[in-house]
């Protein structure tokens, strides 16, 4: 299917459902259409259904993906402990654990009202960009908060202060459909108390995160970059409202700029370096290509507890551990789509086509031969997602810039394994920050460049809004 067919323009809202003359009609499903991860591709549907190794991975490097989630769901300690491997908790972190945020390697969530803090959902911090801190903004992609940093870290060792407390409160508003159904969308506020630092910079600009989905992680490193940077069109050249752009950010191994994929505005280029970045935030561990515990020059506290560092000059996270973990996060597999036949499905496919959400969903890409994985190398895949930035309009606005990011930006989520998120994870939480209760409401909170795809879907009737979720939910 050549590519004008996946960019239906969703500016023509005057025409009827039908009337979108560039949009593909499906009839019936795919060739290995099931297949989202090609012969990566795992038959499991649930609650374990993200946390297989990928399906053409060898008895003998199934090994590594055991020990690496060993590493990635067993809790790490505080220094100095016998338990020398996984020792250097802290000082400061959010959680002890990797799987702690990613519940069965899922999707986070958001706490709820009373929580005492906020496991599952962490909140960036940064400053408006100044100039002469513009290597700084090249490197870190932000200016962090002089005393608290890029992330605000809840949780801390004995003897030194937890940075604040995270308390999240919503605000409601109705949409109503063209047929007089109404949904209720909620959106959050951010509290944070209990600041054990004084005062932060009266322009700091939060932004909250929930833990996304781990399932499919190397294969999305390995789309070949030009056929990402094929998707870009910031000039709107097309004329379709979508203006497609890679993030630009530092490469901490290579020491220059290169483009993104990984994280909610793509801020990270390669799964080693989220790894590497999350180890450091989320638990205080240190690595080699981060080498300090993430403590800011004025909590002296944090920066003379003990650490887990190795008298030879290994850091807490050694080298070996960090590779068995990369290997484990690009190894996990992605599941297998459900009743893709199905004509409430087709029916849905066909609309989320016309409605023109695809045009940031790119369904499908070939990955590269030269995958970091062999086994990873020359699928085709299908994660309905660009990788590209896009603005999402006010509503989703964090007014948090991140490298190339603006505050309206958004990396397109994959959307592979989302209809089995509940199952996995236990709940239905949605978008950057989990406000959404379900994908509808999701789909309702596009803005900006989806405005007009999202104002389409307003004129669904209730059989068409159930296909809709058909679709979606079969992903």
């Amino acid at each position: 299917m050549s590519l004008s067919l996946f960019r239906c323009a969703p500016l023509l809202l005057a025409f009827a459902l039908a009337a979108c003359d560039d949009a593909p009609r499906f009839t019936q499903a795919e060739p290995g259409e099931a297949l989202s991860g090609g012969k990566t591709t795992v038959l499991r549907s649930d609650r374990n259904a993200y946390s297989m190794p990928a399906a053409n991975l060898s008895r003998e490097r199934r090994l590594d993906f055991a020990v690496g989630n060993s590493f990635f769901r067993n809790p790490w300690v505080i220094a100095p402990s016998t338990t020398t491997a996984r020792d250097g908790l802290g000082p400061l972190f959010n959680t002890n654990a990797c799987q702690n945020c990613h519940v069965r390697d899922g999707r986070g969530r958001p706490p709820e009202p009373d929580a005492s803090n906020a496991v599952g959902m962490l909140v960036r911090l940064s400053i408006p960009d100044q100039p002469y801190l513009a290597e700084v903004v090249e490197r870190l992609g932000v200016v962090p908060e002089p005393v608290y940093g890029t992330q605000l870290q809840d949780m801390a060792i004995p003897g030194v202060a937890p940075e604040g407390k995270v308390r999240v409160t919503y605000t409601t508003s109705t949409v109503t459909f063209k047929d007089g159904h109404q949904v209720e969308l909620r959106k959050p506020t951010l509290q944070i108390t209990q600041l054990g630092y004084g005062v932060m910079h009266p322009d700091t600009r939060f932004s909250a995160r929930v833990a996304p989905p781990m399932i499919g992680l190397g294969l999305l490193e390995a789309i070949p970059e030009a056929d990402l940077l094929a998707n870009e069109d910031p000039d709107d050249r097309d004329r379709n409202g979508i203006r497609g752009r890679a993030n630009r950010v530092w490469d901490d191994a290579q020491g220059k700029t290169v483009i993104g994929r990984f994280g909610w505005k793509a801020g990270q280029p390669n799964v080693n370096q989220q790894n590497v970045h999350a180890f450091a935030g989320d638990m205080g561990l240190t690595t080699t290509l981060l080498p300090h515990d993430d403590c800011t020059p004025t909590q002296i506290d944090c920066l003379a507890a003990p650490n887990g560092d190795g008298a030879d000059g290994e850091k807490e996270v050694s080298d070996n551990i960090l590779r068995l973990v990369t290997f484990y996060a690009r190894n996990l597999a992605v599941p297998a789509r459900r009743d893709v036949g199905s004509p409430a499905v087709l029916a849905g496919k066909n609309l989320f086509f016309q409605a023109g959400c695809q045009g940031c969903h790119t369904p499908q890409f070939t990955t590269a031969a030269d995958a970091a994985e062999p086994e990873l190398a020359n699928q085709v895949i299908r994660p309905y997602s660009d990788l590209l930035l896009h603005d999402m309009g006010p509503g989703l606005a964090d007014e948090r810039t991140e490298f190339a990011a603006n505050g309206q930006d958004w990396r397109t989520p994959p959307l592979w394994g989302v209809g089995l998120s509940e199952t996995v994870t236990g709940h239905s939480q949605f978008l950057h920050d989990g406000r959404a209760r379900n994908l509808l409401e999701a789909v309702l909170w596009h803005g900006g460049e989806a405005q007009a795809a999202r104002d389409f879907v307003l004129a669904f009737d209730a059989d068409q809004r159930a296909a809709l979720l058909a679709f979606l939910n079969s992903l």
